[in-house]
């Protein structure tokens, strides 16, 4: 029989039901925020532990292979730097006549470098053996060898014509004494010509960094001394004159009997241009014999020590005519130099008919000279090219007697087409081209082979 409720206990029951339907809702609704909140920490700790696994393939594809493309990737050239030499600059007595405007009173050299400055506005640093003082009024008359004196104009026409560092120290550099050494050094720095070799104050580093695009580039110039007849002790002679006390720490100079206390210096100053940062080592050395075609042992010798001292490059001159260029090993290391042992004569009056030592010519020939620097994304800066331009000195009637022009040439006809050069003109500048080609051909082509740069001269 079924059992009857009293409406009291009926109300009681559905009271129950309800609330245990309520716990099971809430515990059934409990279960599945907790099952939530687990799958969402899963895929959380999932992520975390993997950070590439919900990235788009194309990003895991990046973030995978970059660092492998980057660590496989060539070092990249970030910066050249191409820097010209030329050799001596000298204003002999017919020169200056020539220069000479009479209406003025000025001096004007710019035929000089009339065919060369579109050469040396394309370099990024263009290098002169500066073999004149400037003296001024005060050291008396303008005049040439034997102890040059030249008019300040002619650094202007250095300056416009594109020639940016002058190499001053020389066998000339004390032609007008001490005042005359100094007051070089003040002109320069006042028209704003870098230079290096002498100074005017003792307390001047005696070699300079010059940083060309990014490279720093380590450059010194020194001279031979010549003998000390007296036998004096600690006194410098440059060409026979004895240099005041004053002036020895102001010009860079070696001497022939005392070399090692050269090596003492140079190995100093290339300490010094390393820990100011410099990446490639020149030394610019003035030396040798006059005339002579061919480096004698007192250079070969001094080369191959700057080599093993770890110079880059030599570029000499003094000989006033061009001398072979050689490629150099160190010793005990796989260290290279190039020397060029003399760029021969950039301009001077100094002409076969003048010349009783050097009747063909070679006087009048010289060499435009040129090295590239690449510095590497890695840091590194290799010596990438070389290349030689020789060059003649024209002689002509203009102004008030003779004109100087220096004449790049390429080939043995290539004046004809480059200046209009026929006749005579043509002619000597063939045999200039002759004579050069014939002396640094040779070891510019194995300095050349040796860089893995373009070959200028053909067999």
């Amino acid at each position: 029989m079924k059992k009857q409720y009293t409406r009291r206990q009926k109300a009681i029951i559905r009271r129950r039901i309800f609330i245990c339907v309520c716990v099971a809702i809430l515990i059934g609704l409990t279960a599945i925020i907790a099952t939530f909140v687990n799958f969402i920490i899963g895929l959380s700790d999932k992520k975390d532990n993997n950070p590439v696994s919900s990235a788009p393939s194309s990003s895991v594809s990046s973030q995978v292979s970059e660092p492998e493309e980057e660590e496989n990737k060539p070092p990249q050239i970030v910066s050249t730097a191409t820097v010209l030499n030329i050799g001596d600059i000298m204003a002999h007595s017919t020169q200056l006549t020539g220069a000479y405007n009479s209406s003025s009173g000025e001096y004007d050299f710019s035929a000089f470098f009339k065919e060369t400055k579109p050469i040396f506005e394309k370099a990024d640093l263009v290098t002169a053996n500066l073999e004149v003082t400037f003296g001024g009024k005060e050291a008396g008359e303008f005049r040439g060898y034997p102890s040059f004196n030249t008019p300040d104009s002619l650094a202007d026409t250095i300056k416009d014509a594109g020639i940016s560092l002058l190499l001053t120290s020389n066998n000339h550099s004390y032609d007008t004494g001490l005042a005359g050494l100094k007051r070089t050094a003040r002109v320069l720095t006042e028209k704003g010509i870098e230079f290096t070799g002498t100074s005017e104050t003792p307390n001047t580093k005696n070699y300079i960094i010059k940083e060309v695009n990014g490279i720093k580039i380590g450059i010194a110039d020194f001279t031979y001394e010549t003998t000390n007849a007296e036998g004096e002790a600690g006194r410098k002679y440059l060409n026979g004159i004895r240099l005041d006390t004053d002036a020895n720490d102001l010009v860079n100079s070696f001497s022939y009997t005392n070399i090692d206390a050269f090596y003492k210096t140079a190995e100093e100053m290339i300490s010094g241009m390393k820990e100011g940062g410099a990446e490639f080592i020149t030394f610019h050395m003035h030396w040798g014999e006059e005339y002579q075609l061919s480096a004698n042992t007192w250079q070969k010798s001094i080369a191959q020590k700057l080599s093993n001292l770890g110079v880059d490059m030599i570029v000499g001159g003094h000989p006033h005519v061009v001398q072979p260029i050689e490629l150099i090993h160190s010793e005990g290391s796989d260290h290279t130099t190039i020397c060029v042992y003399s760029l021969g004569n950039a301009v001077s009056n100094q002409r076969r008919e003048l010349i009783s030592s050097s009747p063909n010519g070679h006087t009048e020939d010289g060499l435009i000279f040129s090295y590239t620097l690449s510095k590497y994304s890695t840091g590194d800066v290799v010596l990438s090219a070389v290349d030689a331009t020789p060059t003649w000195v024209n002689k002509y009637s203009g102004g008030g007697g003779y004109q100087y022009t220096i004449y790049p040439v390429t080939s043995e006809t290539s004046a004809a087409s480059d200046y209009g050069f026929s006749g005579a003109n043509l002619e000597d500048t063939k045999q200039s081209f002759t004579r050069t080609k014939k002396i640094i051909g040779e070891g510019l082509r194995e300095c050349q082979e040796h860089l893995g740069c373009e070959i200028t001269f053909s067999e």
